[in-house]
This record gives structure tokens, sequence and C-alpha cells, in this order.
């Protein structure tokens, strides 16, 4: 009797817990699909207007001070339009303040969105000096472009555009697309300058409108030396992570799979009751089975009747 009482709630138990299994089982499977599905990378976007890289060897010093800065420099999501750059170097004209670059346009975005990261980058009439030559322009442009366009699933794009002339060290010069152009200035300097710089991956696009190599000797203000990078409207971008597709269903492992069931042809509505079982023999035994009742019944008639009599 104890046994039979424990026995119950015990298969209550395992039933209870074989139905929360059951239940919890496709939520527990949705929850791991759909976290697998959201991840991944959502892509990246940069885009910068001028960025600099510049050692500055100082007359009185043995030192080098570097110059790096930068103009618009922003990561997705974010957009920037400050149009002037200055910088202070301590030892380069007394402490003071100078102009790095001045434009009438200078304009970065970068976005990530629906599948999509770009950077885009703008500098129109724009003027870069550097340190030692305050009247003297290292570069001054027309208008410069680059853009970088990386789509999820789709190969990236990178464009980069040269509108209108360019001036180096106050000497107008003509660039070739992808190549390199070396301008030369007896006693202030050399400069070469890639232009229209791009690059792709399966992934990335990077663009870069100008590259100036920087290498003059101002001798003025203190400085004797300036010498590295000058980057003018940059852009780049890595593409977010395509969605995988949904996986194909399992198959059954082992041999042949399970035969297809045949369905039977439906019999006319007037069909014979033998459908319930029986076959083409089985009137004729139905109607010895009548024929032998009979007899039967015969039989018992005539003995009442001889005993009557």
């Amino acid at each position: 009797m104890n046994s039979n009482a424990f026995r119950l709630p015990a298969r209550r138990l395992g039933v209870i817990a074989t139905a929360t299994v059951l239940l919890a089982g496709p939520a527990a499977l949705a929850t791991a699909g759909s976290a697998s599905a959201t991840g991944g990378d959502k892509g990246r976007a940069n885009a910068v207007v001028l960025r600099t890289g510049l050692d500055v060897s100082l007359l009185n010093k043995t030192l080098n001070v570097p110059l790096k800065v930068a103009l618009n420099e922003v990561q997705a999501p974010a957009s920037a339009d400050r149009t002037a750059l200055t910088a202070e170097l301590n030892g380069v004209d007394g402490g003071q303040p100078f102009s790095v670059l001045r434009a009438d346009v200078a304009t970065a975005k970068a976005t990530v969105e629906g599948g999509k990261a770009e950077g885009y980058s703008n500098i129109a009439r724009a003027k870069v000096h550097v340190p030692g030559l305050p009247l003297l322009s290292l570069i001054e442009v027309e208008q410069v472009t680059s853009k970088a366009i990386c789509v999820a699933g789709e190969r990236p794009v990178a464009e980069a555009n040269l509108l209108g002339g360019v001036t180096v060290l106050g000497k107008k010069v003509t660039l070739s697309a992808g190549g390199t152009t070396h301008v030369e200035v007896p006693g202030v300097g050399e400069v070469r300058l890639d232009l229209s710089k791009t690059h792709t991956t399966s992934r990335t696009a990077a663009a870069t409108a100008l590259e100036l190599k920087v290498s003059v000797n101002p001798l003025k203000l203190n400085v004797a030396e300036v010498e590295g990078t000058v980057t003018l409207a940059g852009a780049s971008c890595e593409a977010p992570v395509a969605a995988k597709p949904s996986a194909p269903p399992v198959k059954p492992q082992g041999g042949t799979g399970e035969k297809p069931v045949v369905a039977k042809p439906e019999k006319p509505a007037g069909a014979n009751l033998a459908e319930t079982g029986g076959n083409s023999s089985t009137p004729y035994l139905v109607g010895g089975g009548v024929m032998l009742l009979a007899a039967g019944g015969g039989a018992v008639v005539m003995a009442r009747r001889v005993r009557k009599g």
C-alpha cells in the first residue's frame, strides 16, 4: 500500500517533467537561433578632411616636434563641417598659433545603417600650410572628394576625385590619375603627390583624394625642416556581415528512406458488402449456409410429425 501511494506521485512528476522539457525545448531553440542570426559585425565607416603626420625640426634645438593633427575626422555615425584648423607648436614662432588649413567647404560624413556603411569627405577652395611657411601655401586645391561605400554581400566601392586646379609651393601643377607627381622649389623644398588612391577588398574600401609626401626647409620662424605626410579628403568603410541563409532540412541518415504510401482508388457507391473483409467466394458460402439451415429446419418439422403420429 505504501509502495502504491508513492508510485503514483512519482509517475505524475515524470509526466510533468516530460511536458516541461517538451514545452521549453522549442523556446530554447528559438532563442539560440535568433542570437546567432543577429550576431556579427554591423560595419564601420570613417571620413577625414585633412590629416597630418609631420616632424618639425627646430633651428636652435636638436629636437623634432611632431605635428599630428586632423580636421573633421569622424566615425559612423557622425558628421562635421569645420572649415579651419589651427595648431600651436612650442618653439615655432614663439608658440603662436598658425593656420594649418582654411577652406570654404570642409565636410566629413560617416554613416552605418540598413546593411550599408559609407564614408564621404569634401573640400573646396582650400589652402594648407606647414610650420615655417606662413605666407607660402604647401598646396592649394579647388575641390577634392572621396567616397567609400560598403554594402553587405556586395563588392565595396572606393572613389576619389580632383576637380579644378592644384598649386604646390606656389607652382601650378598637372596631376596624373593613379600616378605620382614630383614638385621641387629651390631653396624651399620638394613635395611628391599621389592622386586618387583607392583600395578595396571583399569587405573593405578606402579612398584618398590627395596624399602628399613633404620635405621642405623653410629656415624661417625657427624651423629648419619639415618632413612627413599630409592627407586630403580620406574615406573608408567596412561592410556589415551579410545574413547567412537558413540551414536546409536535415535528411535522415542511413540507407534508403521510407517508401511512399500509395493511395488506393475509392470504390463506387454501389459496391457490395463484401468489402468489409470477404472475397469473391463469399456469396457461395452464404448460399450454402442458407440451404443447410433450410434442410435442418425441414428435418425438425418431419421429426415432430413422426412423434405426433
